[in-house]
């Protein structure tokens, strides 16, 4: 790579505007500013330096401002949309029956937001992409521009040439005595500035620290997105929801080789508020003292085939309660919601002679785990032959389900009686009755049906919920030092013609440096100063005048 060597020897890598030893100006446009750039010290920048090969044009691209903050807005344009309707976890349905869900709510709209994965925004690859870019866009920022300004900070002259002396936006010329950098030096270090001098030359610097709130603000910016994307890793974070039927022993979706067993569901109202059916039907709420789920939670022993509950270890027994969650090796069981009576748990029917109304005995089929037979006596039994949970209708002949959960279950029996002891057939369901002869002896009649409790559960763990903390607390911390401090430095040099020379700058806040200045200028006789920035202005808006 090119290097540029200043007048007094120094040599400067390509893109360098500002002389790292003396402070001239190298470059043709540096040299026709009247104020200096002060913005990375003059240091060379690579996006700003090179641009010819394909690796060049690919840091230029991800190091643009532009470009960062067009990704800022897409991500919170996508994060938005992902607001306007509900996601996948919060629907009311299976995962299984969302598509139709979103549709059959929201209509075409809802179609469209289904299919382009809005419905689970930020699990989408598209969404986990634009993070990804967005990181990158930051840490290439970052090493483009910090690097530099970190390398010129820390490697500060005291003595620097006249040239960058004047081109400073407050600057003093003027006569001064012997004992000048004396004063100005113990005046300097009452205001807790740190003081070098070298040569007749003095440098005060203070809160050079300021100067990488911005970095710190992307460093804590790139924890926050790894934590983001870090949640698509399995087992680093789940959020599932599951319900659990009283009774019942169900896997726990994201705890695998987890299964839970709702022991009872308990419901309890204020005294004198108890909700009874009556106000319920009349759409009458009222609000619950406590509802809790009293759980066993069990676990696969090592080596059990998935789905096999016959030998499950016992975790932990425990009442779950709202903002009282279970919690078991870095997962959270929540108690989220109830339905009361809401599923058939059982059903009862008669074995009953059609022509007499006798009864030769009735069965209790768990709708959940249905026996393949039921023997009454010695020669009266009941085959299930098929169940069908969530009767749907026939196809081609054939009863068809549509889930596992007993809506409208209907069953496919086969009937021996004394009279029958060949079996009669008969498909039953909910007022629906079909006889594949059509005279049947016997009939399995309906006498009645138990319903059970159902607890909404919320499963959640978050590995990165550490990462996101320290990556907003150093996000933070970072916007402080960037909007409280401020970079501040003042420079006194004794010319060989005895005057003296005095240049001033800071980052931001330059009324709070015009102070300081004040208080050194008055305590060691410095010559009056201007601000140049200031007199251009005055003198556009005098030309400007005149122009009227």
């Amino acid at each position: 790579m090119e290097t540029i060597t200043c007048e007094c020897g120094h040599v400067n890598p390509y893109g360098t505007h500002l002389c790292a030893m003396c402070g001239r100006p190298l470059s043709d446009e540096e040299k026709q500013r009247k104020i200096v750039d002060m913005r990375y010290e003059g240091s060379a920048v690579r996006s700003k330096t090179y641009n010819v090969s394909i690796v060049d044009k690919i840091w230029n691209f991800f190091s643009s401002v532009k470009v960062g903050v067009t990704l800022i807005v897409i991500t919170l344009v996508a994060a938005a949309i992902g607001t306007l309707l509900p996601q996948t976890f919060y629907i009311p349905v299976s995962e299984a029956d969302a598509a139709a869900y979103y549709e059959q709510v929201y209509g075409e709209f809802g179609k469209v937001y289904y299919a382009l994965g809005l419905s689970d925004l930020y699990t989408t690859w598209w969404f986990q992409v634009i993070v990804g870019l967005l990181g990158i866009s930051i840490i290439i920022a970052s090493i483009d521009r910090g690097i530099p300004l970190h390398k010129s900070l820390t490697n500060q002259r005291v003595k620097r040439h006249k040239s960058f002396m004047k081109r400073q936006r407050i600057i003093a010329e003027g006569p001064a005595s012997p004992q000048t950098l004396a004063q100005a030096e113990a005046q300097l270090q009452k205001m807790r500035y740190r003081v070098r001098r070298e040569d007749g030359a003095l440098l005060a610097e203070k809160n050079r620290f300021s100067r990488y709130g911005p970095y710190i603000n992307h460093v804590g910016l790139i924890i926050f997105l790894a934590a983001i994307m870090m949640r698509v890793i399995p087992g680093v974070y789940v959020d599932e929801s599951m319900w659990a039927r009283e009774g019942q022993i169900t896997a726990v979706p994201g705890m695998d080789g987890y299964y839970l067993e709702n022991k009872e569901f308990i419901l309890e109202f204020h005294e004198g508020q108890e909700q009874t059916d009556a106000m319920m039907e009349q759409g009458v709420n009222t609000v619950a003292k406590n509802f809790q789920t009293d759980v066993v939670l069990y676990k696969q022993p090592e080596g059990a085939l998935p789905g096999d509950t016959s030998n499950l270890e016992v975790v932990q027994e425990y009442s779950i309660r709202v903002n009282h969650p279970l919690t078991e090796s870095g997962y959270s069981l929540f108690q989220m919601d109830y339905r009361l009576n809401d599923e058939l748990k059982e059903m009862t029917f008669n074995l009953t002679n059609k022509a007499t109304n006798e009864s030769l005995g009735a069965i209790t089929i768990d709708l959940y785990n249905p026996e393949p037979q039921y023997v009454i006596d010695d020669e009266t039994r009941i085959e299930i032959l098929g169940y069908y949970p969530n009767f749907t209708g026939f196809e081609d002949g054939e009863p068809q389900t549509g889930s596992r959960f007993p809506t409208n279950p209907a069953f496919f029996f086969k009937m021996f009686t004394p009279e029958t002891p060949e079996g009669e057939t008969s498909f039953v369901g909910i007022q629906q009755t079909v006889e594949s002869t059509g005279n049947n002896a016997y009939k399995m009649a309906f006498v009645d049906a138990q319903f059970t409790d159902i607890s909404g559960l919320t499963i959640r763990k978050d590995r990165t919920i550490p990462l996101l903390f320290i990556g907003g607390f150093i996000f933070l911390v970072g916007v402080a030092i960037g909007s409280y401090w401020q970079h501040r430095r003042m420079w006194i040099q004794q010319q060989p013609d005895g005057t003296l020379l005095f240049a001033a700058h800071t980052n931001k806040n330059w009324f709070s440096l015009k102070k300081d200045v004040d208080a050194v200028r008055e305590h060691a006789q410095l010559p009056i100063y201007i601000d140049q920035l200031a007199e251009q202005e005055q003198l556009r808006d005098q030309e400007g005048g005149r122009g009227e």
